[in-house]
C-alpha cells in the first residue's frame, strides 16, 4: 500500500527532437545567452562550466539545427546572438510549460522584448508591437511577454478610451486576420506588428456587438 504523503506530483517540461530532449535547463541556458550576448557569460551567470555549456549547444545543434550565432573577436569584440530557430524553440517552449504549468487552457501571444524601464516588480517593455507594463521575474532585461488571451478586450478604435481614462494598462491596435467560432466563444487573432500575432478570445455575443469580422482594425 503507498504512503500517499511520500508521493508527489512532477512534471518536468521538454520537447523531443529526435533523440534528444530539449529541458528546462537548455532553455535557460539559451535565454543566457540571449541576455549576456556569449555562451562563456551565460555559463558564468548559471554557475555552470563553460566547457560543458558550449557541448550542450553543440549538441542541440546537431538535432535542431544552428541556434546560436557566433561572432569572432575584433575591433567590436565578439559574442554570440541567437538565431530565428532558437527563438521560435524558446517560444514553443515557453508555450509548453505554460499548459504543463495549468496556469491557463486560454491560448497564450508570446512576445519578444527588452525591459526599459523597471517599476519595482513591474516593467516598461518595449516589443515589436509597442511598449507593454509588465510583471519582470527575470534579472534580465531581455524578456519574453506572455499574453493570456481571456485577459484581452477588445474595442472598436473610434470607441477606444484614451489610455488615463481606463484601468486597462497595456493598449495595442491590430488587423484582425483569423476568427475560430465556437458556440459560446470566439478566438480572434489579430496582427499588431509583431511576429506572433494576438490571440484574443472573447464571448460571441461581444463579437457580434462590436461589428467585427476579417480585415477590420481593432484595439486590444
Amino acid at each position: 500500500m503507498t504512503d500517499d504523503s511520500n508521493v508527489q506530483d512532477s512534471f518536468e517540461t521538454k520537447l523531443a527532437a529526435g533523440d534528444l530532449a530539449v529541458t528546462a535547463r537548455d532553455a535557460e541556458l539559451l535565454r543566457a545567452i540571449s541576455a549576456h550576448g556569449s555562451i562563456y557569460s551565460a555559463a558564468g551567470s548559471l554557475n555552470r562550466s563553460y566547457a560543458h555549456a558550449q557541448r550542450r549547444v553543440v549538441e542541440l545543434e546537431d538535432a535542431i539545427g544552428p541556434l546560436v550565432e557566433r561572432r569572432r573577436g575584433g575591433v567590436e569584440g565578439g559574442g554570440s546572438t541567437l538565431t530565428p530557430t532558437a527563438r521560435e524553440l524558446l517560444r514553443r517552449f515557453n508555450r509548453l510549460e505554460t499548459a504543463f504549468s495549468g496556469l491557463t487552457d486560454a491560448a497564450v501571444t508570446v512576445l519578444d522584448g527588452k525591459v526599459v524601464e523597471r517599476r519595482g516588480e513591474l516593467g516598461v517593455v518595449e516589443t515589436a508591437a509597442g511598449r507593454f507594463l509588465a510583471l519582470v521575474v527575470s534579472e534580465t532585461d531581455a524578456v519574453e511577454v506572455a499574453i493570456r488571451a481571456d485577459a484581452i478586450t477588445l474595442t472598436a478604435p473610434e470607441d477606444a478610451p484614451p489610455a488615463d481614462e481606463t484601468s486597462a494598462q497595456n493598449h495595442a491596435s491590430g488587423v484582425i486576420r483569423d476568427v475560430e467560432t465556437g458556440e459560446s466563444i470566439v478566438q480572434v487573432t489579430l496582427d499588431i506588428g509583431a511576429e506572433a500575432p494576438l490571440r484574443a478570445t472573447i464571448t460571441s455575443s461581444s463579437y457580434e456587438r462590436l461589428g467585427l469580422a476579417p480585415g477590420r482594425e481593432t484595439v486590444a
